[in-house]
């Protein structure tokens, strides 16, 4: 059976404070990075899938994201899926 990798990357949705970022922010400013303008921190999650076609296993990255990696209520994701 062929192996995928898919990446699934968590964000905050554009409504929802991010303090993390926020405290990154600061952090840079700090540190003299003053081009930067704004940060929002997420999460990222690398999966090694056994599945039998490329739209399979996108199909469970998706699901995966949906019911297990994002909170639907604060947070998007979204799904990159590539062949190994």
């Amino acid at each position: 059976m062929p192996q995928y990798r898919a990446r699934v990357t968590v964000t905050l949705r554009p409504s929802i404070l991010d303090p993390q970022g926020k405290a990154v922010l600061h952090a840079a400013e700090g540190l003299g990075f003053d081009g930067v303008q704004s940060v929002r921190v997420g999460k990222v999650a690398d999966l090694n899938l056994d599945a039998a076609t490329l739209s399979e296993a996108v199909c469970l990255a998706q699901d995966l994201g949906q019911k297990l990696l994002a909170n639907p209520v604060m947070e998007d994701f979204s799904v990159d899926v590539v062949e190994l």
